[in-house]
């Protein structure tokens, strides 16, 4: 017991996956067993966009208190939406659209440090404040047009091998490089460090304006791979396709067993607090449960993990 007790302490991130675990056999339980495969198909399915997002609003959070990238819905829409008119539904455009996506994105994770850096503007304002900007250029670019994505890139949003989502593979090798990146690279711990210490940080020669204005830059790059892969997933790119993300990006990131002071990554968390919010949501709506009481019940599940997955206290 004691071993299972300092593993678990040593690893908060593990809590997200026991809790994905229990939610998926009382649901399982519930119905007798029928379509638990199914479930854990969905939960993959739809977790990896709330991965793909996780990882880089992990990334941010990771760099010290207060940074939180709150574009991120936004810049989903935005790439969706660029991508979508760019391909036309041609196959031939995809990598033309792909580029596109991914440069506007890109845009916006340096304007966001411009914001930032230049005008001294605290993080959450000025990620909020970008992603009005961003959202109304979607619109504006957009126009309400739903154009369907082409086949290729439906296919590889929709397809499954043995059951297992190839969307899914593609983002467990970002997730091994994310992980290689915080752990071997001088980017990822000078990521580390800062969020540890800022100014010890910078004593030590790390150069923090270049590793958040990188970090800021990751995240919204992600968040354009978020929205090319949902806009092949869900038929085409909608007005509306980032906002449950706005709070499912940080939800995960705490779920998972990141530090929200910095310092502290926890990149297998994220796949747990993906899988178990899905989950969670799926067993209630098997329980029949309304919408008031699942409101209620997630809200109170989902803060006894995060006081399970404490861990120890945050030291400076």
């Amino acid at each position: 017991m004691s071993r299972i007790t300092s593993f678990l302490r040593a690893r908060p991130w593990a809590w997200s996956f026991i809790a994905a675990a229990a939610v998926w056999l009382a649901t399982v339980a519930y119905t007798g067993g029928q379509g638990a495969g199914e479930i854990l198909t969905a939960a993959l399915s739809f977790a990896t966009f709330a991965i793909i997002v996780g990882l880089g609003q992990m990334m941010v959070i990771s760099t010290g208190p207060g940074n939180v990238d709150l574009s991120i819905p936004a810049t989903i829409t935005l790439s969706g939406v660029v991508a979508m008119k760019v391909m036309d539904t041609d196959s031939s455009r995809m990598l033309i659209g792909i580029v596109a996506a991914l440069a506007c994105a890109l845009a916006v994770g340096v304007f966001n440090f411009v914001l930032i850096r230049l005008l001294r503007i605290p993080p959450i304002i000025a990620t909020l404040s970008s992603s009005f900007l961003v959202l109304s250029t979607a619109i504006s670019y957009g126009r309400g047009i739903r154009i369907k994505p082409p086949p290729p890139l439906a296919d590889f949003a929709t397809a499954r091998i043995a059951g297992i989502p190839i969307a899914a593979v593609f983002v467990l090798l970002i997730t091994v490089l994310i992980a290689f990146a915080l752990r071997r690279t001088f980017y990822g711990r000078s990521v580390l460090a800062v969020g540890q210490n800022e100014r010890a940080a910078w004593l030590a020669g790390i150069s923090v304006d270049r590793t958040r204005f990188i970090t800021y830059v990751l995240s919204a790059l992600l968040s354009g791979v978020c929205g090319i892969v949902l806009s092949g997933f869900s038929g085409g790119a909608a007005l509306n396709m980032g906002e449950d993300f706005l709070l499912s990006s940080i939800a995960v990131v705490v779920i998972g067993g990141t530090s929200v002071a910095g310092g502290r990554a926890s990149v297998p968390g994220i796949w747990g607090a993906a899988l178990f919010m899905f989950l969670l949501v799926t067993m209630l709506n098997t329980f029949g449960a309304s919408a008031g009481l699942r409101f209620m019940l997630t809200g109170l599940i989902i803060i006894t993990v995060i006081v399970l997955a404490g861990g120890e206290k945050e030291s400076r």
